[in-house]
């Protein structure tokens, strides 16, 4: 049977897929997704920075009416009140937590993980520093309410304990999940939404923070691990490992098994860093 040449429009789809591959066209799709992300995540912190600035009135409702609650609640069970003291003063202090993070850059470089150690190291140090500057850059100040049940120092958007819940829990489970068999992984997300979510109720029901501080945090957080990751996923591309997802963990192969290379990508015998270009 006679072959017939290809169809026009087929051919100007070969082309343009022709024209449009290799590295310079992967580099360029990766920024713009990388840029397109990092803005998605950010507007929203932006909005509630904004909304906090202008005092809307409905947001400003929302915060006083909740501290309010909570604070009657608060006096009418100190037990209750020690309680959350604990959970947000030991459990869930940012110190306690960048200590466990600390712990876990430690592990990494005793397995020869540089990359990944790294990458813990900066996203908590970056998540420290930018939510320390957002405070002192919006002076916004603490609720005072009557009867006081608890004080804390310095500026109150956004809460530090709440953005350093979200960065810390979230290096914790993107560094650790490939270790966790897949019908243990559900386990490690419920203890991170706990601790996210606990954080935060603490900060309110005990007086020291508004919601929309909460939410600041929370949201200031996911744009600093959304920024880290996405330039060490930008690295992963490079040096030929194939992409993951946030259920898979920042990288598989920490849990010692052989990763697949990646498509056109070969492995270098003997090489300490995995998978390189042929």
């Amino acid at each position: 049977m006679a072959q017939h040449p290809p169809r026009p429009r087929l051919r100007a789809a070969r082309e343009f897929l022709a024209r449009h591959s290799g590295p310079d066209a992967a580099f360029g799709r990766r920024l713009v997704l990388t840029v397109t992300a990092t803005v998605c995540v950010t507007v929203p912190f932006v909005l509630a920075l904004v909304l906090v600035e202008s005092r809307w009135p409905p947001l400003y409702r929302l915060d006083r009416d909740t501290a309010e609650r909570l604070h009657r609640a608060a006096l009418e069970d100190p037990a209750r009140v020690r309680v959350l003291d604990f959970l947000t003063g030991v459990l869930w202090d940012p110190v306690t937590m960048r200590l466990l993070v600390a712990l876990l850059v430690v592990w990494l470089l005793r397995r020869r993980a540089w990359r990944l150690a790294a990458w813990a190291a900066v996203t908590e140090t970056a998540g420290a520093l930018i939510g320390f500057l957002t405070k002192n850059a919006v002076e916004r100040a603490r609720p005072h309410l009557p009867d006081p049940v608890a004080d804390a120092p310095g500026f109150s958007f956004p809460s530090g304990h709440a953005m350093t819940a979200m960065v810390s829990c979230a290096v914790l489970l993107l560094v650790l999940l490939p270790l966790v068999p897949p019908a243990w992984r559900p386990l490690p997300w419920a203890l991170a939404v706990i601790s996210v979510l606990g954080v935060g109720y603490t900060r309110v029901a005990l007086g020291v923070h508004w919601v929309s501080d909460v939410v600041g945090g929370w949201l200031l957080g996911i744009v600093v691990v959304t920024a880290t990751t996405l330039v060490f996923e930008a690295w992963r591309a490079d040096t030929g490992r194939r992409r993951t997802g946030v259920a898979e963990g920042l990288e598989p192969e920490i849990s010692g098994e052989e990763p697949e290379p990646a498509v056109g990508v070969s492995r270098r015998p003997g090489s300490p860093d995995g998978p390189s270009r042929p």
